[in-house]
């Protein structure tokens, strides 16, 4: 199936993330700070990148809007997470160029699917 990086430093949500793409049958990699992410994506050319906004070292804002310019990367699919889901937060994270945004706490079945969209699979 697919390879997912997951950029996320709290272990419990890390946890459910792991579990929900191992049962769906993608490979993943998980990495707990930002600062690790860019060349993490350039080494390994992820096709989703689950992406923490609140890291402790570099925002995921900070890392998306890399993500859109580099040219090797640009093409990178990213999901944001984040506690603050208000639209004042999911219109920053699209604009700064995020495939899509999702508010913790979310339900596996709708991470399940905002994933599936993402991939491109039914």
């Amino acid at each position: 199936m697919a390879h997912i990086l997951i950029v996320e430093d709290e272990n419990n949500i890390a946890a459910a993330l792991e579990f929900l793409l191992l049962r769906a049958g993608h490979s993943y990699r998980r990495i707990a700070r930002g600062a690790g992410a860019l060349d993490e994506m350039r080494a390994r050319r992820p096709d989703l990148v689950l992406l923490d906004i609140m890291l402790p070292d570099i925002s995921g804002y900070e890392i998306v809007g890399a993500v859109r310019a580099d040219p090797d990367l640009r093409m990178v699919r990213v999901l944001l997470m984040t506690a603050r889901g208000s639209v004042v937060e999911r219109r920053k994270g699209l604009a700064l160029g995020a495939n899509g945004f999702i508010a913790k706490p979310f339900e596996l079945s709708e991470l399940r699917a905002e994933i599936e969209r993402l991939l491109g699979t039914p």
